[in-house]
């Protein structure tokens, strides 16, 4: 469907109608702050503790305002038979607010968040040369970067704020003095690991140490109960009454062919008295 002729001229003047009937509001400043939104572009604060030295931000920027120097320093290893290691050491950040246009690219290329957004503006210089803004600037402009929104919960913590936290607990515990140690302490541990005695019981009770295992009731077969030999097997090197040594024959058991005390009688005469007779 076409355009009705005139249509556009119709709502310009309407907006022109609407203005006119009310009342103008005008902000006195500088007596009167203006209320400006969270993410409004004013000047970059630098967070130094986050900065690597990677150069991103000054390749980026389209106007090359952004200055930075650095020279490399040594680690030396963590651990013993450890490799050094290099790093980057930040000597000069520098912006140019004169040159900057305020796009905002340095910002979000920073891969550790060390460049934010504050929504101060009141920067103003009589000499251009003053607009340029050094580190030391830069850090005091992070004080006013009003604090990020709340996260959704079960979010994850940003990472400016955990690297913050860490670098602070780092120098605390630097900082605080060592914690006192108590004179007894190890008598005290090596206390706690014996184990006490019962009362009414002698040391020589409690030195004495406990069986493993307890006798059983029922022994196993072939092995008699504690206190008890069995008299059906002698032990080892000693010969059962029963059972003669070899040669020797048993008093009670005669010869086979001979007759036993008992048997003979009065009458028959002993083997060996007949020939005498």
């Amino acid at each position: 469907m076409a355009p009705i002729p005139g249509s556009g001229l119709a709502k310009g003047l309407a907006v022109t109608l609407r203005t006119m009937t009310k009342k103008s509001v005008t902000a006195q400043y500088p007596d009167a702050q203006p209320d400006l939104p969270p993410r409004t572009r004013g000047v970059i604060g630098l967070f130094e503790e986050n900065c690597t030295v990677c150069m991103l931000c000054a390749r980026e920027c389209p106007d090359w305002c952004i200055y930075i120097d650095s020279h490399k320093e040594t680690v030396p290893a963590a651990a013993p038979g450890g490799r050094e290691r290099s790093r980057n050491v930040l000597d000069r950040f520098a912006i140019d607010f004169s040159l900057c246009m305020y796009c905002g690219i340095c910002i979000e290329v920073c891969p550790f968040d060390a460049l934010f957004w504050s929504p101060e503006f009141e920067y103003a210089e009589t000499d251009i040369r003053d607009l340029t803004h050094e580190r030391d600037k830069l850090r005091e402009w992070m004080w006013t970067v009003p604090a990020p929104p709340a996260l959704d919960p079960g979010a994850e913590e940003p990472k400016e704020l955990a690297t913050a936290r860490k670098t602070a607990d780092k120098l605390a515990a630097q900082q605080a003095p060592p914690a006192p140690t108590e004179p007894h302490a190890d008598e005290q541990a090596r206390a706690a690991e014996q184990p006490t005695r019962p009362q009414g019981a002698s040391k020589q009770q409690t030195d004495q140490p406990e069986p493993d295992h307890a006798q059983p009731d029922h022994p196993t077969p072939g092995q008699p109960k504690p206190g008890q030999t069995k008299p059906d097997h002698p032990t080892p090197g000693q010969t059962k009454p029963d059972h003669p040594k070899p040669g020797q024959t048993k008093p009670d058991h005669p010869k086979p062919g001979e007759a036993t005390p008992d048997q003979l009688k009065p009458d028959q005469p002993t083997p060996g008295q007949e020939g005498r007779e």
